[in-house]
């Protein structure tokens, strides 16, 4: 007789390999030709909402590593509130305008204005964004991401634009938007001034160097000081930026330092009293004669040549006057840098740069200085010192300097007409510093990252000098240079850009705009000006809560959560921050989450030049999009999350046990149906309540972590429940009662109901993360009404009645399990056995283990995984056999008694039955209901 054919095996049409690759694009068609995301909203529509709003990508070339882990970390938050039964409406959108599609459409057409209209170019801007977006929408898409991808929003939409510049119109009526010749940061290379967020520190090498500005007027510093001889003196400064010195305007100190008047190698010096021995060592004069000590404030409005042009600059305080470097005295050129802008403007000193946008200087600038390059006046300046005994020092050092983080240049700081949002006016700083104190921060330390930034920004910069992007559209008045703060104005503008697009602004006459009686409300002037500058990108994306979150009815504001990378603090967190309590007077998001950059498996960058780039298409064409997203949730994203081919091929193996193990599940259950066959909580043996009780608290522990975003926690305790509770424990102990006992028995048909809840809470607990996966495991189950494992929330399981006496019982069972593999393992290394249940086992147990083990009986062998057990008197055991747990002695060898051809237990019953010689009487039993009896496992 064939025995395997009265086993029940395991039967699936689940296959072992996922050959993700391949099987998941047909995953990928069925949710796009079912509408999934469309079903799901429909499903939920009276449930409460969960708004995680997109951060917009840039729309220009291909999606990286980076994009992959931001939106895969999104979609795992939204897909495990859909567990959690929210609604879950996930808008992914982008940003559309700005330099780098200029960049691009240049190369085809030429700078506009000259071999191409500005219209024209715009309208090549617009289409290489649309393609642009359709690459990466596909890659998403492939990604697994579910979301609104039929109606994403774009920055470039008409009516975006055209709510783009309602909030502007918000703020300048509300006088947050002002106009000044303020240092922003400059790019020569992109011809425009740049934001905060577009800058990124380097190193680089710079001359560093020490001028001396002599003192105009000798008797009226010795009358300050109270010195009785006038001695002709020099103030030091310092300065890694000598192009800057024909901007100078004064020499800053700070009123309550304590400076000093110096005689060193027959020089007179003024220096902070602090930096004395320092600046002394630069120079190389250890040694000098203080000749007086003074407050900084004692000098102020002293006047001082400027070292090589012919005017006198002032002595001016300020405190941002520092002694951490230098001399404490303080080349100030206003038109170059905040603080020396800021100081200058108490002093009502000129703000007057002779630097062209184009990094040279002005032509009519002597000296040798007109038309050079910055470059060149770094060379030019210490040469113009050193010929007039001026240059105290010169070295060559290297420091952090701004680049452009399209270019990879120097960015210069520097003076122009441009347009801010105040920082002071209406508090905003104040009030944004609230909000950041009002947000969940995750991790905590990005609320002092945001608020330190918030506490130092400057004004906002938002205009820029280029073609491709949303007017700042504004009148500002011909007179005295106001903007109109008009709001009908500012309505009419934006209904003619909701209808046509930016080109309204740059094409429709002004009066299309302005009232007859339009007059300036500052001077009463009735000329203006149209302001043909565009707004920074980031007031695009800034105002993605006014034009998204407000606009979609599906929506709600604030947003539950933002969630981007750290470098978003500077960012799109900031911008949206800015302008949301700017206009409406609190953030935009209750929660802000972040996440670390991904470098190579050494901790290294990812960098082209280094060659250690690794492209999501090629992961996911190599190993699966599940397996990405596994690598996401396996890491902790807090910090800098490493890839590389190993890590990927390590979670393969893990990829493979969780897998396999739902495999294993789906196999054994092919023939039960949890509406006929599941039995009651109760009546479920008892090693099957206990594996179900610890099934449910396994679950609250996961939903926890989804909801604490701790997705590292979830993998390892879902991977830890497949590998070691499940595989190297119940699922094992489960085989012989499965395959063996009757296939409606009581003992089968409770260890189904078993497999069957834990099933049905895995899937739940993986989808987020394993998507593609999940929804395989989902359609395989069957006797499904959902048609998506993302239409189920957490299944309901039932605590058994004595589930903490349960634990605590079988916990102790599991310890002498442990002991038993322990004492085996000698005989399998001799290969003396092949497995537990080549060996017979006894337990010389003291009274307490005896009373304990006792009531299982025969099923202790079944637990144990071996073909005999018996129990003995502790007092019997055999000399030399020592207790691996106290108070209970293990011993074991093999087994010389036949093997059951059907159950594989080697018995001292083979062959009784004479219709059945090759099997033990227990499977003779278990060939027809009721099989035998099972209580304990």
């Amino acid at each position: 007789m064939d025995y395997k054919q009265t086993l029940n095996l395991p039967k699936t049409e689940f296959p072992m390999q996922g050959k993700l690759p391949e099987r998941e694009p047909a995953t990928l068609a069925r949710w796009q030709e079912h509408n999934l995301y469309g079903t799901l909203q429909k499903a939920r529509a009276e449930s409460p909402a969960f708004i995680l709003h997109d951060g917009p990508p840039y729309a220009n070339g291909n999606i990286h590593i980076g994009h992959a882990v931001n939106k895969v970390l999104k979609d795992i938050i939204n897909k495990s509130k859909l567990s959690e039964g929210f609604r879950v409406p996930y808008v992914p959108g982008w940003d559309c305008h700005g330099l780098p599609i200029e960049i691009q459409v240049e190369k085809e057409l030429g700078r506009p204005g000259e071999k191409v209209s500005g219209q024209a170019f715009r309208n090549a801007c617009r289409a290489y964004a649309e393609s642009q977006i359709a690459g990466q929408r596909q890659d998403f898409e492939r990604l697994g991401i579910i979301g609104d991808w039929e109606k994403p929003y774009l920055t470039m939409h008409f009516m975006a634009e055209a709510n783009i510049l309602r909030e502007l119109g918000r703020l300048t009526v509300k006088g947050q938007v002002v106009r000044g010749a303020k240092p922003v940061h400059w790019c020569v290379d992109c011809g425009s001034a740049l934001a905060e967020a577009e800058v990124e520190y380097q190193d680089r090498s710079d001359p560093s160097i020490d001028v001396a500005f002599v003192v105009a007027d000798a008797a009226d510093l010795s009358q300050r000081l109270g010195l009785a001889e006038p001695a002709e003196a020099s103030v030091a400064i310092w300065t890694t930026t000598p192009w800057t010195l024909p901007a100078n305007q004064a020499v800053a100190l700070h009123p309550e330092y304590t400076y000093v008047l110096l005689r060193a190698d027959k020089r007179h010096l003024i220096l902070a009293a602090d930096l004395t021995e320092s600046t002394l060592a630069r120079y190389g004069h250890p040694e000098a004669e203080v000749l007086a000590e003074f407050a900084g404030a004692v000098l102020e409005g002293l006047q001082l040549r400027h070292p090589f042009l012919d005017r006198e600059v002032p002595v001016i305080l300020g405190q941002h006057v520092t002694l951490e470097a230098g001399t404490g005295c303080v080349h100030t050129a206003p038109a170059h840098g905040v603080d020396d802008y800021e100081a200058a403007r108490r002093y009502h000193l000129p703000v007057d740069s002779p630097l062209l946008g184009n990094g040279r200087f002005k032509e009519d600038l002597p000296l040798g200085l007109g038309g050079i390059t910055v470059q060149e006046a770094n060379e030019r300046v210490p040469a113009l010192l050193r010929a007039r005994n001026a240059l105290l020092h010169f070295e060559k050092i290297r420091h952090s300097y701004p680049h452009c983080w399209r270019h990879k240049t120097p960015l210069l700081f520097r003076a122009t007409p441009q347009w801010f949002i105040s920082m002071s006016a209406n508090d905003l700083r104040e009030k944004a510093i609230e909000a950041i104190d009002a947000t969940r921060w995750i991790p905590d330390w990005g609320k002092d990252r945001i608020a330190g930034m918030v506490n130092q920004r400057p004004d906002w910069c938002i205009s820029r000098q280029r073609a491709w992007g949303v007017p700042v559209a504004l009148f500002s008045c011909a007179q005295c240079g106001e903007p109109l703060r008009d709001t009908d104005t500012f309505e009419r503008v934006a209904q003619a850009v909701e209808t046509g697009g930016v080109d309204a602004w740059f094409n429709q006459p002004d009066s299309d705009f302005l009232a007859a009686d339009a007059h300036c409300g500052n001077c009463g002037h009735e000329h203006f000006h149209k302001v043909t500058d565009i707004l920074d990108v980031w007031f695009d994306s800034g105002a993605t809560h006014a034009f998204v979150l407000e606009q979609r009815p599906e929506l709600h504001s604030p947003a539950d959560l933002y969630l981007e990378g750290s470098d978003q603090h500077r960012g799109w967190f900031q911008s949206s921050l800015l302008e949301s309590v700017a206009s409406r007077g609190r953030a935009p998001y209750k929660a802000v989450l972040t996440h670390g950059f991904t470098v190579d498996g050494e901790g290294r960058k990812m960098s082209k030049s280094v060659g250690n780039v690794i492209a999501p298409q090629t992961i996911i064409d190599r190993y699966g999009a599940d397996i990405l997203r596994l690598w996401v949730a396996s890491e902790d994203y807090r910090s800098e999350i490493p890839i590389s081919d190993t890590i990927l091929k390590q979670l393969g193996d893990s990829y493979r046990r969780i897998r396999n193990t739902a495999r294993y599940m789906l196999g054994n259950t092919h023939d039960f149906n949890p509406a006929t066959d599941a039995l009651p909580t109760a009546e479920l043996l008892e090693m099957d309540r206990w594996m179900l009780s610890h099934t449910a608290l396994l679950q609250e522990e996961i939903r926890a972590a989804y909801g604490e975003y701790q997705f590292l926690r979830v993998q390892q305790r879902l991977h830890h429940f497949c590998s070691v509770e499940l595989g190297g424990l119940y699922l094992d102990v489960l085989k012989d009662r499965l395959y063996t006992t009757p296939a409606a028995s009581r003992a089968r048909r409770s260890a189904q109901t078993v497999l069957w809840q834990m099933l049905e809470a895995m899937v739940v607990w993986m989808a987020p993360i394993l998507s593609f996966t999940a929804e395989e495991i989902w359609n395989e189950m069957g006797n499904r009404s959902s048609p998506s494992v993302f239409f189920a929330q957490y299944p309901k399981i039932t605590l058994a009645a004595d589930s903490e006496a349960l634990d605590v019982r079988w916990e102790r069972l599991n310890r002498l399990r442990d002991a038993v593999n322990a004492t085996l393992e000698p005989l399998r290394q001799e290969k003396k056995i092949g497995s537990g249940l080549d060996a017979e086992i006894a337990l010389y147990a003291n009274s307490d283990w005896h009373e304990f083990l006792a009531p299982l009986g025969e099923e202790l062998r079944f637990f144990l995984l071996s073909s005999a057990c018996a129990l003995r008197p502790y007092g019997e055991r055999p000399e030399g056999c020592s207790d691996i747990i106290p108070g209970i002695a293990i011993q074991v060898r093999p087994s010389d008694a036949q093997k059951c051809a059907r159950c594989w237990h080697r018995r001292p019953d083979m062959g009784r039955h004479p219709e059945h010689p090759d099997i033990c009487n227990r499977c003779v039993g278990n060939l027809a209901l009721p099989g035998e009896t099972r209580e304990f496992c």
